[in-house]
């Protein structure tokens, strides 16, 4: 995997260029990213097809990708069903996401988890019984207001705790709240949730508006009551340090990765989509490094339409003007999918795992080097499932990007002219 942008193979021809449809009938594949290569010739289908061919193609050239993903995904337990397990592949080195996620990621692995599941509800249903029945809704998901009051009082406790106590990045926030969760998670025997498990792969899980979700609000309790009533609370986040983290982990792509070149899945839109893009600007036209591209692999799911105007449903080819996406590759390397992605990925994540649990036996068979001959997407697939384990390296690559700094130092103060 020691290919550059310049001699990556493109997935998909040029935009121009005609193409017969892939018509198999679905009782001639075997397995499901079979069936979305071969099984959706056409409209909507279309869609999800492109979106497998470049996502299979990202993994299998081993480019390291970004995660940006909003919507209460752990709320709704998708985390639990397909996020994780593809978090878990290694596959990614970073995730941007909400407050919220976090916040709600806590909530199955509470003492009194048990006692007050989450249950369905009907989307069209009596609110105000609800409300009446202390009941929150979250489209189609029902669960006690007790279940808050509980996650409340948890991040109280642990915002309160020793190591909390000093100004730290929202990214080391969220390792120290993981290593919380997964000793809850251990000790009440529920399955791992996603900031424990991006503590253990040591995934920067990057948050843009951390003070749009009950995380913040319980830190802004503990503010308030030192405020009001001189309580000890030294807890402060440190924005500019967690923008300048995430360029330095984009530069460490750019310029350090065996590919030289990033990736990016986007569910959803709104802020963890945007922060997700912005290191690319940040880096050319805020601090003015020079030879910094966007993302090779621009992949997005999203209901938005393009007409609204919003950052949501911007495709990749418009973040092409803003130097977010590389201008010579995204027509065969972008997609921007119409749809629900709690649809979708299930069954592309499914597909992906299948694919690679094939490649493993078959590496078990002949050797991955005869594997690669064969395959060459087989080094990408079953890259080491460690991961990038990008926040361990968090202090020596920010460094890097300081040094960076410093030489352009004098260029950056400017004279304001």
């Amino acid at each position: 995997m020691n290919s550059t942008r310049e001699d990556q193979r493109a997935p998909l021809p040029d935009s121009e260029e005609h193409r017969e449809l892939p018509v198999r009938p679905v009782t001639e594949v075997e397995g499901l990213d079979e069936l979305l290569e071969h099984c959706l010739p056409s409209f909507g289908g279309a869609y999800l097809r492109r979106l497998w061919q470049l996502l299979d193609a990202a993994v299998g050239e081993g480019v390291p990708l970004t995660l940006a993903v909003a919507g209460p995904v752990t709320a709704s337990g998708q985390h639990h069903t397909w996020l994780c397990p593809l978090l878990d592949t290694g596959w990614f080195m970073l995730v941007s996401t909400t407050d919220a996620v976090c916040y709600h990621d806590g909530h199955r692995s509470l003492a009194d988890a048990r006692e007050h599941p989450f249950f369905e509800v009907p989307i069209a249903g009596d609110d105000r019984r609800l409300r009446e029945e202390q009941v929150i809704r979250i489209t189609d998901i029902g669960f006690d207001e007790q279940v808050l009051l509980s996650q409340d009082r948890f991040l109280t406790a642990c915002l309160r705790g020793e190591e909390f106590q000093r100004r730290m990045t929202g990214t080391q926030m969220r390792q120290l709240l993981g290593q919380h969760y997964a000793r809850l998670e251990r000790a009440h025997d529920v399955r791992e949730g996603l900031l424990a498990l991006c503590t253990r792969k040591a995934i920067p899980v990057f948050v843009g508006a951390p003070s749009d979700g009950s995380v913040f609000l319980n830190s802004m309790k503990l503010w308030a009551l030192r405020e009001a009533c001189g309580d000890a609370y030294a807890f402060e986040l440190d924005l500019h340090g967690e923008v300048f983290e995430s360029c330095a982990y984009h530069l460490w792509g750019l310029r350090e990765s065996d590919t030289r070149a990033l990736g990016t899945l986007i569910l959803g839109g709104g802020v963890p989509k945007n922060f997700n893009l912005q290191p690319e600007p940040a880096l050319s036209q805020i601090l003015g490094l020079e030879d910094i591209s966007g993302f090779l692999y621009d992949i997005q799911i999203t209901p938005a339409p393009v007409t609204d105007g919003s950052l949501s449903s911007c495709p990749p080819s418009e973040a092409v003007t803003w130097g977010k996406v590389d201008p010579r590759h995204h027509t065969r390397t972008c997609e921007s999918v119409p749809g629900d992605y709690s649809m979708l990925m299930p069954i592309v994540t499914r597909a992906l795992l299948e694919k690679r649990a094939r490649l493993e036996r078959r590496a078990a068979e002949i050797g991955l080097d005869a594997l690669a001959e064969e395959r060459p997407e087989a080094r990408g697939y079953l890259r080491e499932r460690a991961g990038y384990r990008l926040f361990e390296r968090r202090e020596e690559l920010c460094e890097r990007l300081r040094e960076a700094v410093r030489e352009r130092a004098d260029t950056l103060r400017g004279d304001g002219s």
